[in-house]
């Protein structure tokens, strides 16, 4: 019985319509990708394509040999190669051989990398690796998981600390034990993590650093919120990089929101985070959220034992603990006799001591505050950012009221004063058009003026970009031109009358000219040709 090419279940042969997906096998996958039932290493059967980046394609397969489905990763890095329909080689012209024959050796070294790790339990895992048609295969198993995203909104849209932290500890040695053997991951995020049956945290998505950084021959694909500072500028990547993607994802985790693009972040990095949040979370896991996502590389947490240490207990904690202890050391225990003339208990010593470390907690504590990197950043309740100043010591008078993720039409209908506002606005992937982004004087502030001006800048919204014209071109090229402007491209297939086999008919609900934000994934709709018809006369 044949396998329908959309999710691998049997069909009947004479019933090309799947009635578990619903996939329709009369279908073709047009160029680039391969076609449905392509057989590769005498073994594995290409299915229906399922991603795509600018380094490589995976497919849904099937391992004819043990029966198991799978998944088949292509090297396809875009704009370096041409394949056409019904083909399985690719075509590298001359000028593209040395950058081509580069990155796939890259992939491939990548790949046998993680393949060598020792504990592959966190990892989804690889069963083969090999090199046909002029490219590169990895086939990587395919078990029952749960996307990360589905997970955490079945658990009512974040995690506890108590269970985020045995799930991610384990991600955390195994992108540690990827540094070890030279080669990072770079793109930890919520949609490239999994979960089992069992309730353990799986990753994939694994790509070269070509891929995971602008400025190198391959088109990046960067995870918006995840992905570091230094990925967006091309600068070297290292620990702390996937240390900056480890802790957006459990961000992620623990407050069901990613933190803003770096990119934004660098105009205001502050962190988006509500103070109901904060309460329900230890401090120190609020501390090492904040310092494994600083914008600079260079005053984040700088390794993966730093990491680990700061989610597992908090520094100041643990300073004032090592000083009892000392403390305690330094006061040998008497024998009775000397003790009794002496008048000094070591218990009361100890008791003395536990007092004092708490008064230096409670000092400390206090200090925290103002120094923590989320402060300014907590709201009440809201997931808009909120600046927020500490009161004035002794200031009885009015204060600033908080106004940052307001609309600008709300705020002019009730503040009592003057509103000057920034002239360019400026884009905003978390604040929405039309609302107020920062504001000067900032909530909780003494108004001490009669004048009472408000300084605002307004929200764009997210950065937009016009999406191209490609009707008529090829898919191959669609894509390209598509990548090049900042998205992702998808496609479907339809008959057409009119357009060409392999030809872009139309973009599915946008058209061109049409502005979206910048990243985000389209489909396109490619012509399977003039349906064949047959004469039953």
């Amino acid at each position: 019985m044949p396998l329908c090419m959309g999710c691998l279940n049997e069909i009947p042969a004479n019933d090309s319509v799947c009635k578990v997906c619903g996939f329709d096998n009369t279908e073709k996958q047009l160029a680039p990708f391969l076609a449905f039932g392509t057989v590769l290493n005498n073994q594995y059967v290409v299915a229906k394509q399922q991603e795509v980046n600018g380094e490589s394609t995976r497919y849904l397969g099937y391992d004819k040999k043990s029966g198991k489905v799978l998944s088949i990763r292509e090297f396809l890095p875009m704009g370096l190669f041409d394949r056409d329909d019904n083909e399985t080689k690719l075509f590298i012209a001359p000028q593209d051989r040395y950058s081509f024959n580069k990155a796939m050796n890259d992939f491939l070294a990548y790949y046998r990398a993680v393949d060598s790790l020792a504990d592959k339990s966190a990892i989804i895992g690889i069963v083969d690796i090999f090199e046909a048609n002029n490219t590169a295969y990895v086939i990587e198993e395919n078990d029952d998981l749960i996307s990360f995203t589905d997970y955490v909104d079945h658990n009512g849209g974040h995690l506890e600390w108590d269970a985020a932290r045995p799930l991610f500890m384990p991600i955390i040695t195994l992108i540690e034990n990827l540094h070890k053997m030279g080669v990072g991951h770079y793109a930890v995020s919520p949609s490239n993590l999994y979960v089992t049956a069992a309730g353990k945290l799986k990753l994939g998505g694994f790509a070269t650093e070509n891929e995971r950084k602008r400025g190198t021959m391959l088109k990046s694909q960067l995870y918006s919120g995840c992905a570091a500072p230094e990925q967006y500028r091309g600068d070297d990547l290292d620990a702390a990089t996937d240390i900056y993607g480890l802790t957006a994802t459990l961000f992620y985790a623990l407050t069901g929101n990613l933190p803003a693009n770096a990119k934004d972040r660098e105009k205001d990095a502050r962190l988006l985070i509500s103070t109901n949040t904060v309460k329900r979370l230890p401090p120190h896991v609020v501390t090492a959220l904040a310092n494994g996502l600083q914008m600079k590389p260079d005053a984040r947490i700088a390794d993966f034992d730093e990491l680990r240490a700061q989610l597992s207990v908090s520094s100041t904690v643990q300073a004032i603990q090592d000083e009892i202890s000392r403390t305690a050391s330094m006061t040998p225990i008497k024998n009775d006799a000397k003790r009794g003339r002496s008048g000094v208990n070591p218990t009361a010593v100890g008791v003395v001591a536990t007092i004092v470390a708490l008064l230096l907690f409670s000092a400390v504590g206090l200090w925290w505050l103002p120094q923590n990197p989320l402060m300014g950043v907590f709201t009440n309740g809201s997931t808009v950012p909120a600046t927020v100043a500490a009161p004035t010591e002794d200031w009885t008078g009015p204060v600033m009221a908080n106004y940052v993720g307001q609309k600008y039409e709300d705020v002019v209908a009730s503040y009592k004063g003057t509103i000057k506002v920034s002239a360019d606005g400026d884009f905003s992937d978390t604040v929405p058009k039309g609302s107020v982004m920062t504001q000067e004087p900032a909530a909780g502030e003494p108004i001490t003026t009669s004048d009472n001006i408000l300084y605002v800048v307004i929200s764009k919204g997210p950065q937009l970009t016009a999406l191209p014209d490609i009707v008529g071109k090829s898919y191959t090229a669609a894509a390209e031109e598509l990548t090049n402007a900042g998205f992702i491209a998808n496609q479907t297939v339809e008959f057409s009358d009119t357009v060409d086999e392999g030809k872009v008919m139309e973009y599915v609900g946008l058209k061109a000219g049409d502005k979206i934000e910048t990243g985000s994934e389209v489909t396109i709709k490619v012509s399977r040709g003039k349906q064949k018809t047959t004469n039953n006369q």
